[in-house]
């Protein structure tokens, strides 16, 4: 059950603490993990948790504790998506470095097999979109219907539909770009109404080393979360008040 914000409150949590992919990087996020306990926040993660990093385990096992101790939850990214399709057995295309690696790391790992069953469970249940009061929470891109309907249940356990698809994947052209990857646009943006700020992560845009604010032409806004951890950046988080 994704929580509003009276229940937050009601347990004693002062705000939010939103992270962006972390990419198999568990000391980044057991540091946004402590800092968030320190300062009664709520920890959302939006999506992407493994692949890359040299720890998919150890970041899988952060994240497991934080659910059982109901101090934050995870979003679901594209790469989650693929790591759960891969356990249950689907083959998947994925570069070395991405599903195989962590496939790797947990078969090395000594509760691997307890980590991969929990992560099927977990993946399969986690919200593809969060909406709360003037923010929406989503890993690759905005789509208007997210705000006429909740997140579907169940979203990483079966094949996206197209809002879930816009969730997990952007907007994208239907072409390949030169590293391989879909040709994604960021057109989603001009759709966001004024007075929402959406929060995604996804895509490693920044330039600076600091999340990344987009406006857009309806007057809303988006700001990327995703600055490299587990390619050669770091893990950024970004800490509101409860609305």
């Amino acid at each position: 059950m994704i929580p509003d914000a009276a229940e937050l409150r009601n347990r004693g949590f002062r705000g939010l603490r939103v992270v962006g992919d972390v990419h198999g990087e568990p000391a980044a996020l057991e540091a946004a993990l402590i800092g968030a306990s320190d300062a009664d926040l709520f920890l959302l993660q939006l999506g992407d948790l493994t692949d890359y990093g040299p720890d998919s385990p150890g970041v899988l096992r952060h994240v497991f504790a934080m659910l059982d101790a109901q101090a934050g939850l995870f979003l679901l990214g594209n790469h989650d998506h693929k790591l759960r399709r891969a356990l249950t057995g689907a083959r998947v295309r994925s570069p070395a470095e991405a599903t195989p690696r962590t496939l790797e790391q947990l078969h090395a790992a000594p509760d691997g097999d307890v980590l991969a069953s929990r992560a099927v469970e977990a993946i399969g249940a986690a919200p593809a979109w969060w909406r709360l009061g003037p923010w929406l929470f989503v890993h690759a891109a905005f789509h208007p219907g997210m705000l006429l309907e909740a997140a579907p249940d169940e979203a990483g356990a079966r094949k996206p539909d197209s809002i879930t698809s816009r969730a997990l994947y952007g907007q994208v052209t239907g072409r390949t770009s030169g590293d391989g990857y879909p040709e994604r646009v960021l057109h989603w943006v001009d759709s966001i109404p004024a007075g929402l700020t959406v929060y995604c992560g996804h895509d490693q845009r920044s330039r600076d080393g600091r999340p990344w604010t987009m406006h857009g032409r309806a007057g809303g806004s988006a700001i990327f979360m995703d600055t490299g951890s587990g390619k050669g950046g770091h893990l950024s988080w970004v800490d509101l008040p409860l609305p």
